[in-house]
């Protein structure tokens, strides 16, 4: 599965990254090529400034070596080689507006000390953070979602969307990071799926992505905001910062396998604020949102 699904990922990467930069009209993405010592790299594109987003990135990496002590432990192995890749995109618009949009798709491999894979699965998924909730917008993400994942089993939505709104959750704040969407990890091969078939589904979400959230974006862009929504946006990225920071998996296993610091930490967004003991407005739109993010809502 490596091979191919290292090509479909770059390739998305293109796709993406080209939408994107037509939607924006001004600002391009760098792109930083590099390689880890262990053994790997990747490629890494980030945009900033531009009229439409203010940062954003769309990484793709394919590392492999010793599995280190740290994740040894984790997956309960010993001497244990690995490889692993995948796509990571954040998308932070300027207008608050329009949501902060997350995706990851990933494949992982663990070989023993002849070489052989001893274990092997896919991950990812889509998830939608919004500042201002338009709830035509949370039932058109969450529609496009569901109807990849029903092509291949109608269980996945409900299940997926489930583990997205437990995954993405701030525990500490007993709020959700956003409205949710896709979340799946650990999709090995069994009696009704084999890797093939997780492949065909994984590479089918990704290829949903643009659908999902693109329009969202082109029906936003242009509304007019106020500064004091612009503050409840940063107020509400710090909420995004402290989730990355502090539960997300993906950038543990960043920082634990040494990986590329800027890449990992590209998803941060460029202004923030944390404002002591904020509460929004009773009734206000911001309040709106909160309750919602309090408790998962069935969108479709």
């Amino acid at each position: 599965m490596k091979d191919p699904f290292f090509k479909y990922i770059h390739e998305l990467q293109d796709t993406i990254t080209s939408k994107i930069e037509g939607i924006d009209g001004k600002a391009k993405f760098q792109e930083d090529i590099w390689k880890r010592p262990e053994g790997g790299g990747g490629r890494t594109r980030v945009i900033e400034n531009g009229t439409v987003f203010e940062k954003g990135g769309v990484n793709i990496s394919g590392v492999h070596g010793k599995l280190p002590e740290s994740m040894q432990n984790y997956f309960g192995v010993k001497d244990a080689d690995f490889f692993a890749c995948g796509l990571s995109l954040v998308l932070h618009p300027k207008n608050p507006m329009v949501p902060t949009v997350h995706a990851n798709w990933r494949y992982f491999e663990m070989y023993d000390q002849e070489g052989s894979i001893v274990d092997q699965w896919f991950g990812g998924g889509q998830d939608l953070t919004p500042y201002y909730l338009f709830e035509e917008d949370a039932k058109h993400f969450h529609q496009i979602c569901k109807t990849a994942c029903d092509n291949h089993n109608p269980e996945f939505y409900p299940k997926y969307k489930s583990r997205c709104d437990e995954y993405f959750y701030n525990t500490h704040r007993n709020e959700g990071r956003g409205i949710g969407g896709l979340f799946f990890d650990y999709c090995k091969k069994s009696d009704e799926m084999d890797m093939q078939n997780w492949y065909d589904f994984v590479t089918e979400v990704g290829d949903s992505f643009l659908e999902a959230y693109i329009p969202i974006v082109e029906k936003r862009k242009d509304l007019p905001y106020t500064k004091k929504q612009r503050n409840w946006q940063e107020i509400r990225r710090g909420r995004y910062v402290e989730f990355n920071l502090v539960h997300d998996k993906g950038t543990l296993f960043g920082l634990k396998t040494n990986g590329r610091i800027e890449s990992i930490l590209m998803s941060l967004p460029p202004h923030v604020q944390w404002v002591y003991d904020h509460h929004p407005e009773a009734g206000s739109d911001e309040e709106k949102l909160i309750t919602v993010l309090k408790e998962p809502k069935n969108w479709v």
